[in-house]
């Protein structure tokens, strides 16, 4: 009984690090098709909303089983709780790619951006996939070291927001209200996908050490499944859904803009 409590642990823990992954790629794909004026890329983004839904519906009713069925304590308590918490600031990072999916494909065959401002997109977009990949990380190897870095990486998305409004107020520019209004979103779409990325290291700094602060190390002799084995079963699930994805959607399944 404890094997398979311990096994439904990992596979919560597995399935969380998923989504944060599956939520990072889009946000990735969701830059390039800003960049490059790429609606095909814009769409398939938007087509992997309704993967993102399944998985957060999946992780909410595995962590209230665990709490209704194996009434865990301690650290496992705060898995499963956190994990539960999780779910939503990892739904959101996947949103807030769609939503930059969603201006490319509104304004294709037209550039969303300006061309003095795609220096400026491409940095946040870099700098927001950097969170997304630690935040990832961080969900799996429970680190609260690494974790408390990320805040600092965000404080770069914050400057470039800060940059591109005062490009936007001064008398110079030249590219209408319209224009104007899809920066200043697309600013805030980045600024807030960092933000959830921190929160999810927040997170595990609280899984990790029971604090909302890095004020320890985790417990080296907890029975839970090892770091390393987390590792390994979050790299065969992400290979099996890339290889779905590869594939297209199956069929019947319609496309999600949520």
């Amino acid at each position: 009984m404890r094997l398979v409590y311990s096994e439904e642990l990992a596979d919560l823990a597995t399935s969380m690090a998923r989504m944060c992954s599956l939520g990072t790629d889009n946000m990735e794909l969701a830059t390039h098709a800003l960049l490059q004026v790429d609606l095909v890329t814009a769409e398939k983004v938007l087509e992997s909303a309704s993967e993102m839904s399944r998985l957060a519906t999946e992780n909410e009713e595995r962590g209230f089983a665990l709490l209704a069925l194996q009434a865990p304590v301690a650290r496992d308590l705060r898995q499963v709780v956190t994990s539960i918490q999780l779910v939503q600031d990892l739904v959101r990072m996947g949103t807030l790619a769609c939503h930059v999916a969603k201006i490319v494909r509104r304004r294709h065959p037209e550039p969303v951006l300006p061309e003095p401002v795609n220096g400026y997109f491409a940095e946040m977009g870099r700098v927001a996939v950097s969170l997304g990949r630690s935040a990832t990380e961080v969900l799996l190897n429970r680190d609260a070291e690494q974790a408390a870095t990320l805040a600092q990486q965000d404080d770069a998305v914050d400057d470039l927001r800060r940059h591109l409004f005062t490009l936007l107020t001064v008398r110079e520019w030249k590219y209408g209200v319209a224009s104007a209004v899809d920066v200043t979103l697309l600013a805030r779409y980045y600024e807030r996908f960092a933000d959830h990325a921190v929160e999810v290291a927040q997170r595990v700094i609280f899984l990790a050490t029971g604090e909302y602060a890095n004020l320890g190390e985790d417990d080296p002799d907890h029975s839970s499944t090892p770091n390393e084995e987390l590792v390994r079963r979050f790299t065969e699930t992400d290979r099996s859904f890339q290889e779905r994805r590869a594939n297209g959607p199956a069929s019947g399944e319609e496309p999600s803009g949520s």
